[in-house]
């Protein structure tokens, strides 16, 4: 833990420094180390650990506490469905469950050992606390690296986290620990990000946005994070007023900020008096940019990165970006090329020409776990496909313009799958054929839309039948906002569904 959390490695346990914050509840530095001290040594000898990911003050001191102990952690989403928390867990394979006390775990989670974190009861007993219940049953095989005896290396195995595919079930893309200090050290250096600096976001924890750069991201930087967790516009304000410097968003966030800034004074003067504002996992609308920059004089600084490579590119700090869209210029260490289909790289720098996006350096995930296929497939060489297109201008910056493919969609900061979608809904009764696109959507970016067959086209299921059916099998911002009826589906000569032709 000392090389990821330098702030965490040494000092008094007294250490009054601000750490975390979750509502009410906070820990200091100090506090946080004694409590991650007395966690690790119930998770040493653990192949992976699981942790019911809410946006709590435990499942932060979860996660600081397996990277101290040298064990993976797979970041669990309490709102997924039984069906996709079973491929997980059963991918995973994780050897326990960590939690809060009062969490009331789902039935894929029963047969693991549970784990609960009690954060202020640990940071209060201080370094050398004895560890709380049972250690985690060690694995039958060692583990990659032993308990907090020694620093892992730095290509050990840090993070699992769960990415939806175009097809099929989400796939478990393994963070060596050089991924997340490579990612937190260059977006410090493009955001000038420093001890100083007082995080405010309400992100979710299961997702590298929120987990990697909202929390471990002041932790490397010796700073605090204030979590407010449950997004509203006077959750924002408040913190901002009361000594926050940065806020990360999603762009469903800032548009509802947005929304509000003319008639929200408190708002608006909270949002001017930030030193950054961060928005990504999907591009944000420029109306929104305009509407946030008018009202406050501040920019919206862009970002761009996935799980497999956590950040890419950045707009920097005080930089205006040439154009709007702009993601800005490749972070220190990313090395970053366009190819046309063919596999020419583009060199133009025009602004104009189009091609994917492919990405090295230390920043990428090793592998898809238990995938080689897929990991085998992600890759041209040593470059990892995104499947992102885009434009660079002529000072390098980059112009995300799409997906490769037609199947993944962006919506209210997650990446969604279509292909699981669509499995669900082939199941309902009432459903004879379905495809699952995207359309634009002013305040989630994209919104899911449902293209059905009926079984019976005199007695279609309603939309919300259908929303609700996806929503109980998955995860509710994975319902279809959106349900078309159709007499068939558009399908080529292969019987491939041809969803340009749906979209338009």
């Amino acid at each position: 833990m000392d090389a990821l959390f330098p702030a965490l490695a040494a000092g008094p346990d007294d250490d009054p420094r601000p750490a975390l914050r979750f509502g009410e509840r906070a820990l200091s530095y100090g506090q946080l180390r004694a409590a991650a001290a007395a966690l690790t040594p119930r998770l040493a000898g653990a192949r992976r650990v699981a942790v019911w990911a809410t946006p709590t003050l435990e499942t932060a001191v979860a996660v600081v506490a397996a990277l101290h102990a040298g064990v993976p952690a797979v970041p669990l989403n309490p709102r997924t469905g039984p069906r996709e928390l079973t491929h997980i867990v059963t991918d995973s394979a994780p050897d326990a469950v960590l939690a809060a006390p009062g969490d009331e775990l789902p039935a894929p989670l029963a047969h693991l050992p549970r784990v609960d974190v009690r954060p202020e009861a640990d940071g209060n007993a201080g370094r050398g606390a004895p560890a709380a219940g049972p250690p985690v049953p060690a694995h039958a095989e060692p583990p990659p690296v032993g308990g907090a005896a020694a620093e892992p290396d730095p290509s050990a195995p840090a993070l699992v986290v769960y990415t939806s595919g175009t097809t099929g079930p989400p796939k478990g893309a393994v963070l060596p620990r050089r991924a997340l200090a490579a990612t937190l050290d260059a977006v410090a250096d493009a955001w000038t990000w420093t001890s100083e600096d007082v995080l405010v976001h309400a992100l979710p924890l299961f997702h590298v946005h929120g987990l990697v750069l909202g929390v471990l991201g002041p932790l490397r930087r010796g700073g605090c994070l204030r979590h407010l967790g449950g997004f509203s516009a006077e959750g924002v304000a408040r913190e901002l007023a009361s000594g926050g410097t940065m806020l990360f968003g999603v762009p469903t966030m800032y548009h509802r900020l947005a929304e509000v800034l003319g008639t929200d004074q408190e708002l608006r003067k909270a949002l001017t008096g930030a030193r950054l504002l961060v928005s990504g996992s999907a591009p944000l609308p420029l109306p929104d940019h305009e509407r946030i920059t008018a009202a406050t004089g501040r920019r919206v600084v862009e970002r761009y990165g996935m799980t497999e490579t956590l950040m890419l590119t950045s707009v920097r700090a005080g930089a205006e970006p040439e154009r709007p869209g702009s993601v800005g210029l490749p972070l220190p260490g990313v090395e970053l090329r366009l190819v046309l289909d063919d596999g020419t790289p583009v060199t133009a720098r025009d602004g104009e020409t189009i091609g994917e996006v492919q990405v090295r350096g230390p920043n990428l995930f090793t592998a898809y776990l238990n995938r080689p296929d897929a990991t085998a497939a992600a890759f041209d060489g040593d470059w990892f496909r995104t499947g992102d297109m885009a434009v660079r201008d002529p000072d390098g910056s980059v112009r995300l313009v799409g997906r490769r493919a037609t199947d993944l969609i962006k919506s209210g900061g997650y990446k969604i799958g279509a292909g699981e979608i669509e499995n669900v809904l082939l199941d309902h009764p009432g459903v004879r054929e379905a495809a699952v696109t995207g359309e634009p959507d002013a305040d989630l970016g994209e919104r899911v839309v449902a293209w059905i067959v009926p079984s019976d086209p005199a007695a279609p299921p309603t939309d919300r039948e259908l929303a609700d059916h996806v929503a109980a099998q998955l995860a509710p911002h994975k319902r279809p906002r959106v349900v078309r009826t159709l007499d068939a589906l558009p399908r080529n000569d292969m019987g491939k569904v041809m969803k340009r032709a749906l979209r338009g």
